[in-house]
């Protein structure tokens, strides 16, 4: 679904036929568009029926997308055990109903800037403090603008809520080019309803 949704997405974004954009691997594992897709910046995430990509047609930046299904967690402990002193602070600080919601938020973003670090999760994403909000929840889901990541200056994050808040997207660039790369930054989130019987 993740591939469909990137090649079709891409082939709307650039005006042309699906079958002049594919999608091959680069070694680190990072995907690629080929054809007319040449030049633009890809970035993939599925999970549980959801799939989310993120397109760029500059060739300056490096994106990051990550999609979760929201989900009760042991969000407390999980925030304790994965992330900064702060974001776990501020996430006991939220009634208890919102906890998962917000872990979730923060997850998204910090595997969406492992991913347009070249890094991933666990070298690049997981160290990095995630702006944190000054209003929780978001407004009508967000997302809001997008903030730079403290300490890099170069990449940018943010985070919304979609399909009826049924799933969280992180998006992350790196590589900020000039002020209107987000007005030409597609992102698309598709979800799978289960098959009953």
């Amino acid at each position: 679904m993740a591939r469909f949704l990137a090649v079709r997405s891409a082939a709307e974004l650039l005006g042309v036929e699906p079958s002049k954009v594919w999608m091959s691997h680069a070694a680190s594992g990072r995907p690629l568009l080929n054809g007319a897709g040449r030049g633009t910046q890809v970035s993939v995430s599925h999970g549980r029926g959801t799939a989310a990509v993120a397109l760029c047609r500059s060739p300056r930046v490096h994106l990051g997308v990550d999609v979760e299904t929201v989900r009760p967690l042991a969000a407390r402990a999980l925030a304790h055990g994965y992330l900064a002193a702060a974001e776990a602070h501020w996430l006991d600080g939220l009634a208890a109903a919102e906890r998962s919601r917000a872990f979730l938020w923060l997850w998204t973003q910090k595997e969406a800037v492992g991913k347009a670090l070249g890094l991933g999760l666990r070298a690049g994403g997981m160290s990095r403090p995630m702006p944190l909000p000054a209003v929780w929840p978001p407004p009508d889901g967000g997302p809001r603008a997008p903030v730079a990541v403290p300490g890099d200056a170069a990449t940018a994050c943010t985070a919304a809520f979609v399909g009826g808040g049924r799933h969280v997207v992180g998006v992350a660039v790196r590589g900020v080019d000039d002020s209107d790369l987000f007005e030409r930054l597609s992102v698309r989130v598709r979800h799978r309803p289960a098959v009953v019987g």
